[in-house]
């Protein structure tokens, strides 16, 4: 396993990390702590170091079963999770970014975690509005002072990434997390020349494209309704699929893993400090972790 800078934080972490949201139930699958640890296991073994999560995903659901899986080598790990979003239910959120809201967010996700500090505090996808708020940046500020967090972070909506991609320093920001991915090259314009500028890690998320990229679906592929690629339209799934079956006959390497290949496109730009795919079982964290073998992951 590789390991970069995340920016200017100090912390040093894997170029492949663990994303989490599938623990929360949104990709058609329930998890138990059994199944859990043993994908934090195969993280272990591969020296995976960074697990990204979210209060949303399952309405902390996610946070417990990170935070029980990691509990006896807590140290080893950077733990990031993100605030901003009220589970209401399987595919349904509340927004709430006010100053004592994020504060209360930030109590439950610690206790849910199990942890007493959290290394990256995200902004999860909010707007504009939410982003400039004053209060909500200062409160942040004083629970860093207090040990609670380790740096602030940005997990930014596409709409609102140019806007507030520029901005992040100024609100305290150290890291980025980003749509990128092959299918998804937006980022490339404005965020990711602006954290270069700026000196901020970037998480590159949904690495995978939610798993177009895996190799593992072809054309006609359906979803189950309880999984989120289930409410893209059907020209949707169909145009990205096609893309893919383009990339495996144009690009991929002869030989090579589809889904580790992906992921070592998003590493080839060192300004990337890791990606961050979810995974339903140790297997696929070891196929991920071998994208820091890749020749373009330097």
């Amino acid at each position: 396993m590789k390991h970069r800078q995340l920016g200017k934080t100090g912390l040093k972490v894997s170029v492949v990390g663990i994303g989490t949201w599938q623990f929360g139930g949104e990709w058609g699958m329930d998890f138990t702590q059994n199944e859990v640890d043993a994908i934090m296991d195969a993280a272990r073994e591969t020296g995976i170091n960074l697990v990204d999560t979210a209060e949303c995903y399952g309405d902390h659901l996610s946070e417990r079963l990170v935070g029980s899986a990691i509990k006896r080598d807590r140290d080893r790990w950077v733990v990031a999770t993100k605030f901003g979003h009220h589970f209401k239910d399987l595919f349904d959120r509340d927004f709430l970014y006010g100053a004592e809201d994020v504060r209360k967010q930030l109590e439950d996700s610690l206790a849910a975690l199990g942890i007493d500090h959290i290394d990256l505090y995200q902004f999860h996808s909010g707007d504009n509005e939410a982003f400039d708020n004053d209060e909500l940046w200062t409160m942040l500020d004083k629970q860093v002072a207090a040990g609670k967090i380790g740096h602030i972070g940005l997990s930014l909506r596409q709409s609102c990434q140019d806007y507030q991609a520029p901005k992040a320093s100024e609100i305290g920001a150290e890291a980025i997390q980003v749509i990128y991915n092959r299918l998804d090259r937006v980022a490339e314009s404005i965020v990711i020349p602006s954290c270069k500028d700026q000196n901020l890690g970037i998480l590159a998320r949904v690495p995978l494209a939610s798993g177009f990229l895996s190799g593992k679906y072809s054309g006609g592929a359906t979803f189950p309704k309880n999984d989120h690629r289930s409410r893209k339209e059907r020209e949707e799934i169909e145009s990205a699929l096609a893309e893919v079956e383009r990339i495996r006959r144009e690009e991929l390497p002869a030989g090579a893993d589809m889904a580790a290949w992906a992921l070592a496109w998003c590493l080839k730009d060192p300004a990337v400090s890791c990606v961050i795919p979810g995974c339903k079982s140790p297997e696929q964290v070891r196929k991920n972790a071998a994208a820091a073998d890749f020749e373009m992951v330097v």
